[in-house]
């Protein structure tokens, strides 16, 4: 009888536990020193975000404090057809049901901006329309892997998002990332405290407009997106790492992701079915990174 009451509990402690429990601790939202006033908040009981807005050397910047209960499967990736177009971030995020939080995502090759890495074989036109990187994922389906190119970007796996610095792409595949996004190959800007963005690229000494993400810990993440409102011109990279630096020194990395016209952060108020777009927005890309609820069993 005592066994069987054991048996009953331990089914009923199963039930009860999220999935992401069971593969590991559920870390509470962050609380974080910095703190701004708030453009938008969205508070359920699996996903968690709040937008402040301030300004960073007189830029206006937008920061997402975000939490998931189970970023697995509550992180999506929408994207254009393959080889075919570019599409606007708010049209790809009409394709993921209940998107919540959306922002834009791979660097990409298009007829306009041809150039790709020396390492890549084949031409140009192979290229067009699809995301810079060794290693293209969406959704399991395995779009590129090209052999003997090293991968520099993010992949989405059991336990969340994770970024990878010129690693084997066989390494990467083992473990069994459902999603990628990828950009140049010093996009990585931090690891570990690390600052990893090369002084001397002209690319990250310019200011620009700019979206970056970084991870704080297997549930929680920010999003810095960098805009040219009030007449200014964007951020450098170098900028925006001093920014992490001296706010949220306990980073485990950072990234950036596709930037320029292509930035882009859309929200959707809690309760309301449209999503808005709180910065950039109006240019296309090839693929963008969405946030949803955790889908109901």
């Amino acid at each position: 009888m005592k066994r069987r009451m054991i048996r009953m509990l331990a089914l009923l402690l199963c039930l009860l536990t999220p999935l992401s429990a069971l593969g590991g601790e559920v870390l509470p939202p962050r609380e974080y020193d910095f703190s701004h006033k708030a453009y938008m908040t969205y508070d359920s009981e699996t996903l968690k975000y709040r937008i402040e807005t301030f300004k960073i050397k007189w830029v206006r910047s937008y920061l997402v404090k975000l939490w998931m209960q189970d970023p697995a499967r509550q992180i999506r990736k929408a994207t254009a057809e393959w080889k075919q177009d570019i599409q606007l971030p708010s049209d790809m995020a009409k394709k993921i049901p209940d998107c919540a939080l959306a922002i834009n995502g791979s660097g990409y090759v298009s007829p306009v901006y041809p150039w790709i890495p020396e390492n890549y074989p084949g031409t140009n036109p192979d290229y067009y329309y699809t995301p810079l990187g060794s290693l293209t994922i969406t959704d399991g389906e395995i779009f590129r892997n090209l052999e003997g190119v090293p991968y520099y970007g993010l992949t989405l796996e059991e336990d969340g998002l994770h970024m990878y610095v010129g690693e084997d792409n066989e390494n990467v595949l083992a473990a069994d990332p459902t999603q990628t996004w990828s950009f140049y190959v010093e996009c990585p800007m931090q690891l570990n405290g690390e600052i990893l963005t090369p002084k001397d690229w002209a690319f990250a000494g310019r200011s620009a407009r700019r979206t970056v993400i970084g991870r704080m810990d297997a549930n929680n993440y920010l999003i810095l997106s960098v805009t040219n409102e009030d007449e200014t011109i964007g951020l450098s990279l170098h900028s925006v790492n001093n920014f992490f630096r001296k706010y949220f020194p306990d980073l485990e990395w950072l990234y950036n992701l596709d930037g320029g016209p292509s930035s882009a952060l859309l929200a959707r108020k809690q309760g309301k079915p449209r999503m808005r777009r709180v910065a950039g927005g109006r240019a296309k890309d090839a693929d963008s990174m969405a946030f949803i609820e955790l889908p109901a069993e």
